[in-house]
């Protein structure tokens, strides 16, 4: 008998990624058309500024790099890699840069973390959303540092597969030909990190990750601003000679 192909795996490495994006894409636009009021970061700096900016900065660069690694490592054909670096040197690149990266952004997440949920002011004044994606976040950044023994465990006896395999499987569902099978055989953490990190687009355009559309980038391409205060010129008038008549 032909084995179903509506397994578990199945269903959350093939039809899970298309139902993560499209709320993500619809999600967004429909509450950017919808409650533009509500398009926010809602910034807690005027509440408290204790280790706000270090956290912040911390969590924001870590986020970013870990981004761009991922969109460049597992979405570049694998021939161009090929070209350039052997397998084995590409998990190596990817374990170091992920530990930097990831390193740096869960200083800043935990910090950020018992802010949002230790600091009487900002406790009293998040949403249980804000609270909740920030966790999520964390959560899903904690199981890809622990990706990081297993690669690094891998890439001792010589296999490179797992990053492949891994690059294969985003590939195929960026292509739009979902094969699960490609990761039927990775490590148990790396498919609770996928998902995690999957639901993250989930639940994208219902927290105030939504600002990240907004992000400020025209600020590097625009023209410079020239501002100019006005300025009443005065004369400096001795005090003791205001009461004198021109005369005198």
């Amino acid at each position: 008998m032909k084995e179903s192909v509506f397994t578990l795996h199945n269903l959350i490495f093939g039809v899970y990624p298309y139902i993560c994006l499209a709320v993500f894409f619809i999600g967004s636009w429909l509450r950017f058309d919808r409650e533009q009021y509500t398009w926010k970061t809602d910034s807690t700096q005027l509440l408290s500024k204790d280790n706000m900016r270090l956290a912040s900065n911390l969590f924001h660069i870590g986020v970013l790099l870990i981004f761009c690694g991922h969109f460049v490592g597992l979405l570049t054909p694998h021939f161009i890699f090929a070209a350039i670096m052997p397998d084995i040197t590409h998990q190596y690149l990817a374990i170091t840069a992920g530990t930097i990266f990831g390193i740096t952004a869960f200083l800043g997440g935990v910090i950020l973390w018992f802010r949002r949920f230790f600091n009487p002011r900002i406790s009293l004044t998040s949403r249980w959303s804000d609270k909740f994606v920030l966790t999520w976040l964390m959560i899903t950044l904690i199981f890809g540092l622990l990706t990081i023994p297993t690669s690094i465990g891998h890439a001792g006896h010589g296999d490179p597969r797992v990053v492949t395999s891994l690059a294969e499987w985003i590939q195929s569902i960026v292509y739009l030909y979902p094969n699960p099978a490609f990761i039927e055989g990775v490590d148990l953490i790396f498919k609770l990190h996928l998902f995690f990190g999957m639901t993250v687009f989930l639940i994208f355009p219902f927290t105030r990750l939504v600002h990240i559309w907004s992000a400020p980038f025209t600020y590097l391409t625009r023209s410079y601003q020239l501002v100019r205060t006005k300025r009443v010129k005065y004369q400096e008038v001795d005090r003791y000679d205001l009461g004198k008549s021109p005369e005198q």
